[in-house]
């Protein structure tokens, strides 16, 4: 089994991302998106699924922060891809749910080679709230959306509970974090791909 680590750069009119990701790293992360309170949703998703995360972006964010969270998460999910490689040996699926203070969040992920996503949950309003002055609640959905478009994974996110959007969108990036740890990591019993079609 070769390194599971994958660079890629990403370059429009609006916006411009490096991304570097190691799938057997320790959750060592290296965030400047120039969207504080993204840098702190992806540090947290390096630091609990253990994998190791540079993200660099820069964009239009004097027009609006939309551009530059997409495209970073498109190329990181992009670098998920790149990394499983063939993905043999993988769990292939995880699980997690997690609190954080009211909030809760559930998080199931697929390697599966389909991307789909399955969003639901969040209270009325959340997605007009602002953030950090800059994030706005509905870009939690496009975040996790573009991951598992360009990942190719099946990724459903439900939040169970929650008040403060602060919280809301931490628990589902930690959840996320978490299930994608279990679901990438290497299963010594596994032979090959973990599927009965034998490609994923």
């Amino acid at each position: 089994m070769g390194t599971r680590t994958a660079r890629i750069e990403r370059s429009t009119s609006e916006s411009s991302v490096v991304v570097e990701v190691d799938l057997d790293g320790t959750g060592r992360t290296d965030i400047s998106t120039s969207v504080p309170f993204y840098d702190h949703m992806l540090t947290a998703l390096g630091k609990h699924s253990l994998i190791d995360l540079t993200v660099k972006a820069t964009g239009d964010t004097h027009i609006d922060a939309h551009h530059t969270v997409e495209d970073t998460a498109i190329v990181l999910g992009q670098a998920l891809r790149q990394a499983l490689g063939d993905k043999q040996g993988i769990a292939r699926f995880g699980d997690a749910t997690v609190p954080l203070d009211e909030a809760l969040a559930l998080a199931v992920v697929d390697v599966s080679g389909r991307p789909y996503l399955v969003h639901e949950g969040e209270p009325a309003g959340q997605e007009y709230h602002l953030i950090g002055g800059h994030f706005t609640g509905s870009l939690t959905r496009h975040v996790l959306e573009s991951i598992a478009h360009h990942a190719g994974i099946c990724l459903h996110v439900r939040v169970l509970a929650g008040r403060d959007p602060h919280h809301i969108v931490e628990a589902q990036f930690k959840a996320l974090a978490r299930a994608l740890r279990a679901a990438v990591a290497l299963d010594p019993r596994v032979e090959g791909v973990p599927s009965t079609k034998g490609a994923l």
